[in-house]
């Protein structure tokens, strides 16, 4: 018989799946790496299922334990598919631009979900981040995963996403892109990829309202550059320990609505739903075409399905309302 003894078997070695229709004028092969294929449906799962074991082996995590984390949603999920294997409890705090359909899935797993207002500083105390710190002291036997300076996150993609791409491409990758949140996921890619070709190129996608851009370019930390956005799991008003801006050779920054429609061309033009950060992946690089060569292989990570995104960037009456379409 062939089957998995439980669902957290089925975490990685996701597909890549060539871009066509929106790259026609480009000589270059652009490909996608479909986190989607993850059973939570998000590269995440694969960050939560490491973080909780590390904290395991740390003895920061005990039986009975209450997990706390700050989330765009996606994290919580793949925290709750370890909770739920290991017999854990969990509690998420999400900022309220997220979609209905996160906070629904994370309820449907189980998981106390925490709604806080997504306009206020990151120090202000009602903050996500701020509430799930003060939680964790008030909250007994419970461990603040922390997945922004948790460097269990961008070890997970050095030994899992980053090796993946490099077998998938033969080793023939020469660019890879990625929409920066926590900074896990490109920072891990590259530290692996750099070790095998040092001239492969990481671009960094980030949006308007976040500070990565202008603290790479010019080490300034501007919260002039800081206000409210509605792209989803990309961008930062804060410097998490998990982003190595060493490694990063470029940042491009794409506004919302760039983000939002390019999202809905990936469902229509190529028939891949995917999530928000995808779609400001996408457009970033095709901002960036001109950058490639007609034999360059450019590896986009889309993170999500666009299934949680029904009710915002796929949903018309939302789109209008924001002046995207």
């Amino acid at each position: 018989m062939e089957y998995v003894k439980n669902i957290t078997e089925l975490v990685g070695n996701t597909p890549l799946v060539k871009i066509n229709s929106i790259t026609k004028n480009i000589e270059s092969t652009i490909l996608a790496k479909l986190e989607s294929y993850n059973p939570g449906h998000s590269i995440k799962d694969r960050i939560g299922i490491q973080m909780i074991k590390d904290a395991e082996e740390k003895k920061l995590l005990k039986k009975g334990g209450v997990i706390i984390e700050s989330t765009s949603g996606n994290t919580g999920m793949g925290l709750a598919l370890a909770a739920i294997k290991k017999g854990y409890k969990m509690i998420v705090t999400m900022p309220d631009k997220m979609s209905i359909e996160k906070i629904d899935i994370l309820k449907a797993m189980g998981v106390k979900v925490i709604i806080t207002p997504t306009n206020v500083t990151a120090d202000n105390p009602q903050s996500y981040y701020s509430v799930a710190k003060r939680l964790s002291i008030e909250i007994k036997n419970s461990f603040y995963v922390n997945q922004y300076d948790n460097l269990a996150n961008r070890k997970t993609h050095y030994k899992t996403t980053g090796p993946e791409i490099w077998r998938q491409t033969d080793g023939k990758i020469t660019h890879l892109i990625a929409g920066v949140g926590t900074g896990g996921t490109i920072t891990g890619c590259a530290m692996f990829l750099k070790e095998k070709n040092s001239n492969i190129q990481i671009w960094g996608i980030d949006t308007y309202g976040s500070v990565y851009k202008k603290f790479h370019e010019t080490g300034v930390f501007d919260k002039d550059e800081i206000y409210s956005y509605t792209t989803e799991g990309i961008g930062e008003d804060i410097i998490p320990k998990n982003v190595d801006f060493k490694l990063i050779d470029l940042f491009e920054k794409v506004t919302d609505k760039d983000a939002a429609i390019m999202t809905r061309r990936l469902a229509k033009e190529e028939g891949i739903l995917a999530g928000n950060s995808c779609g400001a992946a996408m457009a970033g690089l095709m901002q960036l075409k001109d950058k490639l060569k007609k034999n360059d292989i450019a590896v986009i990570i889309m993170p999500d399905h666009g299934s949680r995104y029904l009710g915002k960037v796929y949903n018309d009456s939302w789109m209008k309302k924001q002046n995207f379409i």
